[in-house]
């Protein structure tokens, strides 16, 4: 499977989000999901699976209970392939954020023009 199939999955995302917090219990993993997104302790147990297969996280056991936490190798790579479209994006924020700043700076012009006194040509020239 795809890295970027495993994260197309909400409730996969979901617990990546979770644990990138911290180490977790399954059983606090399978509480949260079934919450939040409706899902039953099996399906959440499919989904820790995938992510497990996949390296996404990795498992150890504590005594009865299974702790998952996150491996960053999976996230690192898709940041990687991310990295060739990056630069379609940031030009685009970099000219939103020129566009924002002259905005709020012809507002401030704006502002202080109509704040300023107005100009008296009765008044007597200065010594």
């Amino acid at each position: 499977m795809h890295a970027l199939d495993v994260l197309g999955d909400p409730a996969r995302r979901r617990v990546l989000e979770l644990l990138a917090e911290g180490e977790r219990p399954a059983g606090s993993l399978a509480q949260i999901l079934g919450d939040e997104l409706g899902l039953s302790q099996p399906a959440v147990s499919q989904h820790l699976r995938v992510l497990r297969e996949t390296g996404f996280v990795v498992v150890r056991a504590d005594g009865t209970r299974r702790l998952y936490s996150l491996s960053t190798a999976p996230l690192e790579a898709v940041d990687a392939w991310l990295e060739q479209f990056r630069g379609l994006w940031v030009s685009r924020l970099d000219a939103l954020a020129t566009e924002i700043a002259r905005g709020k700076r012809q507002r401030r012009l704006e502002s202080a023009a109509q704040e300023a006194p107005p100009e008296d040509d009765e008044a007597p020239p200065r010594p």
